[in-house]
């Protein structure tokens, strides 16, 4: 029995890892506006984080963007980049992940989203109210 047992052992080991999914990487927001990362967070989720920003400074103050329109007075100070603003996202099939939230700095909100790799290797984000959508097509960040 212990052959089998080490055989068991041997074969699990030398079992491949699991393979990223393809939409895990870095992104340019449609307009190339953010630079954006999708990674995983959590058992079996997918968030993003702003990694940086075509105009990081604000233009009235000069200084970091911040997080000034959030409904939390709290998180007003926050800066953007390094936000994380796509959360919760539950694999439905490689490359298609849909039941996320995405929060939108610029007017503090916060909406169902979903996102799916296309076949031309961009990716389609939707942010939804109720059943009406409306979504922006991503490419990959080189």
């Amino acid at each position: 029995m212990r052959p089998l047992i080490a055989l068991a052992a041997l074969m699990l080991s030398a079992a491949p890892a699991l393979a990223a999914d393809p939409v895990e990487g870095d992104w340019l927001s449609e307009g190339g506006r953010a630079k954006v990362r999708l990674a995983p967070c959590g058992a079996e989720r997918l968030c993003g984080t702003i990694l940086s920003l075509k105009e990081p400074n604000d233009p009235e103050t000069g200084s970091p963007q911040k997080d000034k329109n959030n409904p939390d007075p709290k998180l007003r100070a926050r800066p953007v980049v390094g936000l994380q603003f796509l959360r919760d996202f539950k694999r439905a099939e490689p490359g298609r992940w849909t039941g996320g939230k995405i929060y939108d700095p610029e007017s503090g909100k916060t909406y169902d989203s979903k996102l799916k790799l296309n076949p031309n290797g961009t990716l389609k984000l939707d942010g939804c109210v109720l059943m009406i959508c409306r979504g922006q097509t991503w490419r990959r960040a080189s």
